[in-house]
Formats: C-alpha cells, structure tokens, sequence
C-alpha cells in the first residue's frame, strides 16, 4: 500500500517498494480467495441441507397422502359397521318379539 499513489516511474525505481505492494497486494488475494472458499463451503452446504429438506418434506407428503387414504378407508369402515350394528339390534329385538310372543303364546295354555 506504500507504492499506492505514486508515481508509477518511482515505483519502478524502488523495487522494495514493488516488492512490499506485490506482497500486500498477494495476502489481500488470498483472504479473498479463503472467503470465496468459506462461501462456495458454505453455499454446499446449505444446498445439501436444502436437498434433505425437500425430500423430508416430499416423504412426509406422501406419509400424509397414505394417511388421508388410511382415514377414509377407516371412516367408510366404521360407518358400514354401524350400519351393521343396527341391522343386528333390529333383528335381535325382533327375535326377542318372536320369543316373547312364542312364550306367552305356550306359558298361557
């Protein structure tokens, strides 16, 4: 940073001077270049995390999809079992009528 603002004739005439700015000038590239690295690290990184992310959140939409199915198909079954289950008692209490009235029918004579 010395040789900055110099006379470009100067500088070439003081090749300490040259050789310091050169040297400067190389550290300053290289912590670009390590920040770049850190970045481009950095950006994998979240794109990996990213990618895990979307195919967690796909996996889980079609965990929900199967269990929607899963639901529906169990509500139906519930509701033909209710149906059923009426169907019983109508018959039972019809079958305790017929006993009901076989019995009084034969407990009378």
């Amino acid at each position: 940073m010395a040789a900055r603002g110099r006379d470009p004739s100067e500088r070439q005439r003081n090749p300490v001077a040259v050789a310091v700015a050169t040297e400067a000038a190389l550290k300053r590239l290289e912590r670009a270049l390590d920040a770049l690295d850190r970045a481009i690290e950095a950006r994998m990184d979240e794109d990996v995390r990213r990618g895990d992310l979307e195919t967690e959140l796909h996996r889980l939409g079609g965990d929900r999809s199967r269990l929607a199915q899963s639901l529906d198909s169990a509500a139906a079954r519930a509701a033909r079992l209710e149906e059923a289950n009426r169907e019983v008692s109508r018959r039972l209490v019809g079958a305790m009528e017929t006993i009901r009235g076989v019995l009084e029918k034969h407990g009378g004579s």
